[in-house]
């Protein structure tokens, strides 16, 4: 046994006299050249390439990783055995991701490439301000060489489009409103949100089915139309009128895009803004994806009563809404009323800083359109106008679906044409038959029953108020439209021009003095 223990300890005296001989002849640097060199060789005759994403580059959290696990994630479900499981906060749904040194295969563009999620202990830290992980992460990205130029730069973009969708998609929708007296949260933001719930869709809208789908097209065209707005050289931004009777669905149209395209809503009141300072920074904190409401433009601050009687521009009329802002130290008003211009609003919507995010979408409602200035209303800042007229036979049929469960091929042919005769002549909006089938949603029936009598009983009193005026509703409803369009676009450019007139006017007084 002594003579076992004196052989291995005699062998390991020349292990260790060998190892000091070899790192007398070959020094550290010329065993790294080495090293470097065999892996150079290596290289060029393997096939493929690599590259490593760390999570942390440097001190700050790589954003390509993050994108790289949630796009993993997508495919990882179907296809990995072992999985790790997530739920990230104000999250709507599971993430699935790679364990621990575990690996998957990509497919992209017919290319195959090969992901391993590496994870290895972090050496002993030093004293630091941020303290990192104990385990260091990344993913390898294998690739060979003869596709590396055909799919690395697209097909990292491609990921970070496919991580944005994804997130976007897991993540609850938020409902923003601007703080009260403009204060800031406890994080410094001047938005407070909400999750935003509502179930409203266009599915559910009571509108006409044509208009609905045109409003979905152009949602849908503005949506994936990145490269046209670029080509182009407009902001990707676009802005919608909705405007028409109270009760006619203006709120639910605002919801329905919202869940249509995936888009957090930031709700906001104009009274609660000081001056167009203050309106500039609300905007600034808005984020990309959203849609920015301004609900009863006409009666949240003063942008009426432009005209004289004579029909002209009154420029002190005018000038009170270009007056600059107050300064510092000058506060709101003895009254606690805003300072915002009608120049400030406008610059809101279509100005520079208008231009600050992407794929943002104006929503302006009101009741009364005539009282709206006509700078507001041309196209650039509000693209689309949509009407949101009273109810109509397809918007009832869509009711009857959404509240009593039926269609309109379950109900008797007679009472669907006494519903179709009654229903423009009512004058009726979506909320008021609405109401009235929320009252009998067990009782198909009598729903049905009272929901034609309560249309009947308003035609008479409008025929007998003189309301209709002997003419078909749906026709009065179109030319009037039509009038508010004409109206809007022959005072517009007139109108328009003299304001400018009068703001060049005031800043060369200015000048002078």
């Amino acid at each position: 046994m002594n003579e076992y223990w004196t052989s291995l300890a005699s062998l390991l005296g020349v292990f260790a006299f060998c190892q000091t001989i070899l790192q007398a002849v070959f020094p550290p640097e010329l065993r790294f050249a080495s090293v470097k060199l065999f892996y150079r060789i290596f290289h060029c005759f393997s096939s493929y390439c690599y590259f490593d994403i760390t999570e942390i580059d440097g001190v700050n959290t790589n954003e390509l990783y993050n994108a790289v696990q949630l796009y993993l994630s997508s495919s990882v479900s179907i296809t990995g055995n072992r999985l790790s499981l997530t739920r990230a906060v104000n999250s709507s749904g599971f993430t699935f991701g790679l364990a621990n040194n575990d690996s998957i295969v990509d497919t992209f563009n017919g290319v195959n490439v090969l992901w391993e999620h590496v994870v290895t202990q972090r050496q002993a830290q030093t004293f630091s301000w941020r303290p990192l992980p104990d385990e260091k992460r990344g993913f390898t990205l294998r690739i060979k060489k003869k596709d590396k130029s055909f799919i690395l730069n697209s097909y990292l973009d491609y990921i970070m489009e496919r991580a944005s969708d994804i997130r976007r998609n897991n993540q609850d929708r938020l409902l923003y409103t601007n703080s009260r007296g403009g204060s800031l949260d406890s994080r410094g933001h001047p938005w407070e949100s909400v999750p935003f719930k509502h179930p409203s869709t266009f599915d559910t809208l009571a509108m006409d089915p044509h208009k609905k789908k045109e409003i979905m097209e152009d949602l849908l065209d503005f949506a994936n139309g990145q490269s046209f707005y670029h080509k182009t050289g407009r902001a990707w931004k676009r802005g919608y009128l909705l405007y028409g009777p109270p009760g006619t669905g203006k709120s639910s149209m605002i919801a329905a895009m919202a869940n249509f395209l995936g888009y957090d809503i930031y709700d906001l009141e104009l009274t609660e803004v000081h001056n167009n300072s203050e309106l500039r920074k609300l905007l600034m904190k808005t984020s990309s994806k959203s849609i920015i409401v301004i609900e009863d433009i006409d009666c949240s601050i003063n942008l009426t009563g432009r005209k004289n009687n004579n029909g002209s521009v009154s420029v002190s009329a005018s000038r009170s809404y270009y007056d600059s802002e107050i300064r510092a130290g000058g506060g709101c008003g003895e009254e606690g009323g805003n300072n915002i211009t009608l120049s400030g609003l406008l610059n809101f919507t279509d100005g520079l800083w208008s231009c600050c995010g992407s794929e943002r979408i104006f929503v302006f409602t009101t009741n009364h359109i005539e009282k709206l200035d006509p700078a507001l209303l041309r196209s650039g800042r509000m693209d689309m106008h949509i009407f949101m007229s009273y109810c109509s036979f397809p918007a009832l049929k869509i009711l009857l679906k959404n509240y009593l469960g039926c269609e309109a091929c379950e109900l008797e042919e007679s009472i669907l044409k006494q519903l179709e005769e009654v229903v423009d002549v009512a004058r009726m909006t979506p909320a008021d038959i609405s109401e009235v089938l929320i009252k009998n949603r067990r009782k198909k029936e009598k729903a049905v029953e009272e929901l034609f009598e309560t249309l009947k009983l308003r035609a008479e009193m409008n025929e007998k108020s003189g309301v209709l005026r002997g003419k078909n509703v749906v026709e009065e409803e179109e030319e009037e439209e039509e009038q508010e369009k004409r109206a809007l676009d022959s005072e517009s450019p007139k109108q328009e021009s003299e304001i400018e007139d009068n703001c060049k006017e005031e800043e060369e007084e200015k000048k002078i003095k």
